[in-house]
Order: C-alpha cells, then structure tokens, then sequence
C-alpha cells in the first residue's frame, strides 16, 4: 500500500505541475477545475487553443518534438457538445513521468502554438 500511496502523491504533484504550467500557454481553455487542497485531478488535463483543431496539434507535437498527447473526443462526446466543442487535446502522466518531462512538454507545445501562428 505504501507504493501506490506513493504513486498517488507523486501524480498529485505532476497533475498541479501540469495545470501551472499550462495556464502560461497562450490561448488556451482548460476543461476542469484549477487543482486545489480540496479539488483533486487526475493526472490530465484536457484542453484547446484557440483556432488550431486537437488532432493538428497531436500531429505537429508528435511528428515535430517526439511528444504524444491525445486528440478527439476521449470517450466522452457528451461532454464534448456540452462544452461546445468538437473535439479537445489531452495530456496524461503517469508515475514514470517527471516535472521535467512537463517542462518539455510545455516548451513542445509553445513551438507548435508559435507555429500555427504564422500562418494567421
């Protein structure tokens, strides 16, 4: 028990890190509350840029930078046209991932948004 208890602070940690980080990128809409002492996520967040479709970004991050996040609907097109939204990006870490690996991510990320952006 004390491993998986282990796990879980540590993915804890990494979801905060993720959302922190995230929120400095811009154009960005985060699904779901800002992590908190009494909000708990998991470690994930599902998010969209403004003007660039999740699957284009899956693509360019992928094929560009090495990093694979998901695009689509992830199981849950309910929510997808509650939110008004055909489609989103997800990020997801697990125990073996490090805050280094977000910060990889991140930068990943702030390439290909820059990237996009130059054909407006």
């Amino acid at each position: 028990m004390l491993i998986m208890a282990t796990i879980g602070v540590l993915q804890t940690e990494l979801a905060k890190y993720l959302y922190e980080n995230l929120v400095s990128v811009p154009n960005i809409r985060i699904y779901g509350p800002k992590p908190s002492e009494n909000v708990h996520r998991g470690a994930l967040c599902s998010f969209n840029i403004e003007d660039i479709h999740p699957t284009d970004l899956a693509t360019i991050l992928d094929q560009q930078h090495g990093v694979a996040i998901r695009s689509g609907h992830h199981c849950a097109q309910p929510l997808h046209r509650h939110l008004g939204v055909n489609a989103s990006a997800r990020a997801s870490l697990h125990f073996y991932n490090t805050k280094e690996d977000v910060d990889d991510f991140i930068q990943a990320l702030n390439e290909t948004v820059s990237f996009f952006n130059m054909f407006k």
